[in-house]
């Protein structure tokens, strides 16, 4: 086959190592170019191994503290709709005992009455 055939060129081919702009940026700090061409050498991929899951445990980090700001906002949602409900409901107990206090000095006041009044004879009727 000549060296143009496509299945020649498929032979030849080298695959291409893809990194992600993150992963660039990491190994750059690490000090570390890899080749662009594949394969990598046990130690290459030891680095950059150590620098994808450097940015997963980015990646959670980030999701851990998402999920615990969602969590303590949702906290503080409930905690100021609690207060709001406290607040109406010692306000109704305070109308509900000035009621209260009123209806049990008409009581009272009811009650003398009928105790200073002489006892009345009455005539019950069934219809």
């Amino acid at each position: 086959d000549p060296p143009s055939s496509p299945q020649s060129l498929q032979s030849i081919s080298v695959l291409q190592l893809r990194l992600t702009e993150e992963e660039k940026r990491l190994l750059a700090q690490e000090g570390v170019t890899l080749p662009g061409d594949l394969p990598l050498t046990q130690a290459e991929e030891r680095l950059l191994k150590k620098v994808r899951r450097k940015i997963r445990n980015k990646q959670s980090a980030q999701d851990s503290r998402r999920r615990k700001k969602e969590y303590l906002d949702e906290l503080e949602s409930r905690a100021a709709a609690c207060s709001a409900l406290n607040q109406e409901l010692r306000k109704k107990i305070q109308e509900l005992e000035k009621s209260n206090g009123s209806l049990l000095r008409q009581l009272q006041a009811l009650i003398k009455e009928t105790s200073t009044k002489p006892a009345q004879t009455g005539t019950c009727v069934l219809v």
